[in-house]
C-alpha cells in the first residue's frame, strides 16, 4: 500500500482501511488518491474480505486534499478527473458493502469517501462540508450524483450552492448519512454493523447493493458533466482568487466585484 493508508484484514471478514495522517487531519496526497482508487478492485477480488470499513486516524476522518501539494496545472486536470472517478465509482461498482466511520471533519475528497460508502456512521458533532463553491469551483462529482438522491434536490441545491456545513446530527436528519451517534461510539457502531454484514448472506447483500447501484449508475451523465465543470473551474479566476486570499489571510473578492 502507500504511505498514509493502513490496511487491517481481520479474521471475521472485515477489512479496515484507515486514512493515517492524523497530524494533518488525514489530508490526502495524490499518491493516496491513486492507491484508494485501485484498492476497491483489489478488495473486491480478495476472498478473505467480505466487508470494508473505512475510517480516519485521530480526531478527523479527512480534511480533503493536502493543500501543501503543488497547485494543479491545466495539463494535470484529466488525471485529477480520473482519480475522482476511481475514488467514487470504485465503491459504487464493487460488489462488497463499504461502511464509513466518521469522526471530526469530513471535507472535500474526505466527504466523497464518507458518503459514497453504502452505510455511513458519523459522529453527532462531525463537521461535513463540500465547500467547492466557497473556493470558486462548481460543486461536482459525488455531490451532484449522491446528494439529490440522499437528501432531496431542494436541500442539495441549498447546501451545495451556499457551501453550507452540516453536523452529523443534521446530516442524519435530512437523510445524507445513515446513522449519527456520539463520537465515542462511532467506530464501535460501524464495526458492529460491518461484522454483522460479514456474517450475513453474502450473495443477497451483494445483489441488493448491485440493484441499488443502478440509481447511481444512471446518474453517470450528471456526474461527468459536473466533474468537467468542476475541473474547468479549478484553474479559473475565482479559484485563483480564493487561493490567493487563503495565502494572504483575507476574504476573497469574486466575480463582478473584482
Amino acid at each position: 500500500m502507500t504511505d498514509g493508508i493502513v490496511i487491517d484484514r481481520r479474521p471475521d471478514g472485515v477489512t479496515i482501511v484507515t486514512l493515517d495522517r492524523p497530524a494533518v487531519l488525514n489530508a490526502m496526497t495524490r499518491a493516496m488518491h491513486d492507491a484508494l482508487g485501485s484498492l476497491w478492485t483489489e478488495l473486491d477480488r480478495d476472498r478473505e474480505t467480505r466487508v470494508v470499513l473505512v475510517t480516519g486516524a485521530g480526531r478527523a476522518f479527512s480534511a480533503g486534499n493536502d493543500l501543501n501539494q503543488a497547485a494543479t496545472t491545466a495539463a494535470e486536470l484529466p488525471e485529477v478527473g480520473r482519480r475522482i472517478a476511481a475514488l467514487l465509482y470504485g465503491i459504487v461498482e464493487m460488489q462488497k458493502p463499504v461502511v464509513s466511520a466518521v469522526r471530526g471533519a469530513a471535507v472535500g475528497a474526505g466527504l466523497v469517501l464518507a458518503l459514497a460508502a453504502d452505510i455511513s456512521v458519523v459522529a453527532d458533532d462531525a463537521f461535513l462540508l463540500d465547500g467547492q463553491t466557497r473556493v470558486g469551483v462548481a460543486a461536482g462529482e459525488h455531490a451532484v450524483l449522491l446528494w439529490p438522491l440522499l437528501s432531496g434536490m431542494a436541500k442539495a441545491k441549498y447546501l451545495l450552492c451556499a457551501s453550507q456545513p452540516l453536523t452529523g446530527r443534521e446530516a442524519e436528519r435530512i437523510g445524507l448519512v445513515s446513522v449519527a451517534v456520539p463520537a465515542d461510539d462511532v467506530l464501535d457502531c460501524a464495526l458492529e454493523i460491518a461484522v454483522r454484514l460479514a456474517a450475513g448472506p453474502q450473495q443477497a447483500q451483494r445483489w441488493t447493493k448491485r440493484a441499488l447501484a443502478q440509481h447511481l449508475l444512471r446518474g453517470r451523465a450528471a456526474f461527468e458533466q459536473s466533474l468537467a465543470l468542476e475541473l474547468l473551474g479549478i484553474t479559473g479566476p475565482d479559484a485563483t482568487e480564493a487561493r490567493g486570499a487563503f495565502r494572504e489571510k483575507r476574504e476573497p473578492i469574486f466575480g463582478a466585484r473584482q
